[in-house]
């Protein structure tokens, strides 16, 4: 969206001399895998790591081959927790604004909840796109991590007439559907062809007439506390519940305005592409999309499914994609048996963090993709949200382990930590971004020096625009976490 120890010797290798192939293979041999595989390092159980005679633990040196990476291994109880006195010290130095401004933080042991550095872990502030995290863990709880939506085309009521119905997936593509796919998993091309196969099989003979039912959502399709510049910049859209590309117009490009109607703009896509199947089977299809409810009694013709949930929000993690954000707040609400809207996105997002224990004092969700200056998150409350993710209770919430950006390697952290004062963070630091005109801020996970995972959150507000030092000032800060044996 936004402690000087020796740099490891591994650091500077990734730094300067793999080449870009390797640097392919050592993220997926650094990070933490498929969450079925992590769990065990979060909860301690397992067989110990093997010792090893260097300094550097073995977690963070480049492997000595290439071979297929069986996980991390289990992290282990024993392993010393940071001295508070001795990290506050080195993080005291590292977290300091730019200019003008503010920075709160805190961190905390993930396995007993200790907390071991908090400055001002308690105050509510602007969060950014950390913001995302509640809705990752909202969504993840409500909705269940293998849950997929399905886009389908239903009978109309007049004879020949065809429904295109949003279930939710607004990550289709205008081509067939990708199998390995998130974005294009559901494809519009392979539902006309679907569609096509069914009206033949029904004995259609006549023109088709295409509708769309895109009612799933309801209420206004912005937000109110939105900045009318930023949606006209294309951070965000009008919301619904079917859309191409998580809309935008060309899935390769993902800066500049949206569509104002991505769910058209989809059912203009579907209606070219069932034209040209229809065409091939002896069929026409009526020029033009409307608008229309589906009956109750309508009869589903074609299917297709998008990607699941779990991918969905590595996805929406990874590239902090605001419309998806908002898009799985309304899906999440429904699941909640609460309305499609904004105000049942955050209702949602809310009521789930209250049940997962965390405090909501001072917490305010005013959107839930972080767009939004009204929103007022604590370090404190963004560290146990990481917290309940990386080791809580609930392990359903182990699913969004994996959209975490990896320092140095990928999303939105992907070309961060490449400098001599954070590059030892560099495939360690695993952690959202956000960054807004004068926020910034930075919530995740690591396992530092000693073995130990740390949860964390940093948030700066007030802050002078622009100020190249404020996101150094971050990286610096989860670099010394990754180094730290601080005792």
């Amino acid at each position: 969206m936004m402690s000087h120890v020796a740099s490891h010797p591994w650091a500077a290798i990734i730094r300067r001399q793999l080449p870009l192939a390797l640097l392919t293979i050592l993220i997926v041999a650094l990070a933490v895998p498929a969450a079925m595989l992590i769990a065990p390092a979060f909860t301690g159980r397992g067989p110990e790591p093997a010792n090893t005679e260097s300094a550097v633990p073995a977690w963070q040196q480049v492997p000595r081959d290439l071979s297929l990476p069986q996980g991390i291994a289990p992290l282990k109880d024993s392993a010393p927790v940071p001295w508070p006195d001795a990290l506050g010290a080195q993080l005291n130095t590292t977290l300091q604004a730019d200019g003008g401004g503010s920075f709160t933080g805190v961190v905390q042991d993930a396995a007993t909840g200790q907390v071991l550095f908090d400055r001002g872990g308690a105050e509510a502030r602007v969060p950014a796109s950390n913001m995302k995290l509640l809705t990752a863990a909202a969504a993840v709880r409500a909705i269940g991590p293998d849950q997929r939506f399905s886009t389908r085309v239903v009978s109309g009521a007049e004879p020949g007439s065809v429904v295109l119905t949003g279930g939710g997936d607004v990550l289709l593509g205008a081509g067939e559907s990708s199998r390995d796919g998130v974005l294009g998993h559901a494809g519009l091309a392979t539902l006309a062809q679907l569609t096509v196969k069914a009206l033949q099989e029904s004995g259609v003979k006549g023109p088709v007439q295409v509708r769309l039912d895109d009612s799933l959502f309801t209420g206004p399709a912005l937000n109110p506390t939105w900045s009318p510049d930023d949606v006209a910049a294309g951070e965000t859209a009008p919301l619904f519940p079917l859309a191409l590309n998580s809309a935008r117009y060309d899935p390769a490009v993902t800066t500049g305005p949206r569509p104002q109607d991505a769910a058209m703009t989809a059912a203009e896509a579907f209606s070219a592409q069932l034209t040209t199947a229809a065409a091939a089977a002896g069929l026409s299809v009526t020029p033009g999309v409307v608008r229309g409810q589906a009956p109750e009694s309508s009869k589903v013709l074609a299917e297709v499914q998008s990607a699941t949930l779990r991918q969905q929000v590595d996805l929406m993690l990874q590239t902090s994609d605001n419309y998806l954000a908002e898009v799985l707040g309304r899906l999440a609400a429904v699941a909640a048996g609460q309305p499609g809207s904004n105000d049942g996105a955050t209702a949602t997002v809310f009521k789930q963090v209250q049940d997962l224990g965390i405090p909501t004092d001072g917490l305010r969700v005013a959107d839930v993709s972080g767009l939004s200056l009204g929103n007022q998150v604590s370090a404190g409350q963004l560290a146990e949200i990481v917290r309940a993710i990386t080791s809580g209770t609930d392990p359903s919430l182990r699913a969004a382990i994996g959209g975490f950006p990896v320092a140095g390697l990928t999303g939105t952290l992907g070309s961060r930590y490449t400098d001599a004062s954070t590059e030892r963070g560099a495939g360690l630091v695993r952690a959202k971004t956000g960054t807004l005109n004068s926020v910034i801020a930075l919530s995740g996970y690591v396992v530092d020096a000693d073995g130990r995972l740390l949860v964390f959150s940093f948030i700066g507000n007030g802050l002078q625009p622009g100020a190249a030092g404020n996101r150094t000032a971050l990286d610096r800060t989860a670099s010394a976490l990754a180094s730290c044996g601080c005792r």
